[in-house]
């Protein structure tokens, strides 16, 4: 499968200026993280995508949008590939208002709060990430399925921190990676 890290949030530009979390609830793209998106669509082209997973976080929605679109593949939500609960923009948007705003979506399957009410740790995310993996390795789409995720997820399915935009192969078949180093 391919895991591809959302483009730039408004999140990540105050975080990154400051290390300070700049409360922002479910963080939308930037101008730049529109511009990521719309690359990421056209590199992933030719590699065969027949279905694209997002986490349900607005800034993944946003990034999945135009892969969908050039590809003519709709998007899935799957709550287990959003990010770790951890900071403001962690704090999703309310199924009913995901529903409002993505009207062509279905997340039916999701709860209306669907983001945890604690903090998560590094170990509940790395569970998290392997039963993605379990899921994932058992499904004969995984190789032509692409996942619209976050850095901390990302991080625990491949001990890889990945910037916004960027994306990179990942085998479920294989063990998870032996140690993940946690800086945020």
């Amino acid at each position: 499968m391919i895991l591809l890290r959302h483009g730039q949030s408004e999140f990540n530009v105050h975080f990154s200026a400051t290390r300070r979390d700049p409360g922002i609830i479910d963080a939308p793209l930037t101008p730049l993280g529109h511009e990521q998106a719309e690359a990421a669509a056209q590199a992933l082209r030719g590699e065969g995508i027949t279905r694209i997973l997002a986490s349900p976080y607005t800034r993944a929605l946003q990034t999945a949008e135009p892969v969908s679109r050039a590809l003519g593949v709709p998007v899935g939500i799957n709550v287990l590939v959003r990010e770790r609960y951890k900071f403001a923009c962690d704090v999703g948007s309310h199924r009913d208002h995901l529903v409002r705003d993505w009207p062509h979506r279905d997340f039916s399957a999701i709860d209306p709060v669907w983001w945890p009410s604690d903090e998560e740790d590094a170990a509940s995310t790395i569970a998290r990430a392997a039963a993605f993996r379990l899921a994932m390795a058992a499904d004969p789409t995984w190789q032509t399925t692409l996942v619209v995720s976050h850095w901390g997820f990302i991080l625990a399915m491949t001990g890889i921190s990945v910037m916004n935009g960027n994306w990179l192969r990942c085998d479920p078949t294989l063990a998870a990676p032996p140690e993940i180093i946690w800086q945020v």
